[in-house]
């Protein structure tokens, strides 16, 4: 059963550093692209980075590229998204999700398959 998991969350100053990790089960973990989205109250849920492992390939949002690092554990079938300088703009629930179609695609919701439950980032003072 293919199954996502979301961990690492939480309160944090401007400023500050967290690391989400999202632990994969039910498929074979390099061949499919993995991304991390985010989704703040009334708004869209949007892609902040992908990776795929085995193409080579990550994307960033503009919004996070230089801040955001996006890596994969494939021992742990695991994809980490460490977060620095973290910004009020930042504050969403984050999920992880996998697609399972053959190529790197758009990191967009729409081309992913399977979600986790989220996580909740909230930086604030």
């Amino acid at each position: 059963q293919l199954q996502l998991v979301e961990s690492g969350g939480g309160l944090v100053q401007p400023g500050g550093s967290l690391r989400l990790s999202c632990e994969a089960s039910g498929f074979t973990f390099d061949y499919y692209a993995i991304g991390w989205f985010r989704q703040a109250p009334g708004k869209e849920r949007e892609g902040v980075s992908c990776i795929r492992n085995d193409l080579g390939s990550t994307y960033y949002a503009d919004s996070v590229t230089g801040r955001f690092t996006i890596s994969r554990d494939s021992a742990k079938n695991t994809v980490y998204l460490q977060m620095n300088s973290l910004k009020p703009e930042d504050t969403a629930v984050y999920y992880c999700a996998v697609d399972l179609g053959p190529l790197f695609r758009l990191c967009v919701p729409r081309e992913y398959d399977y979600w986790g439950q989220g996580t909740q980032v909230t930086v604030s003072s």
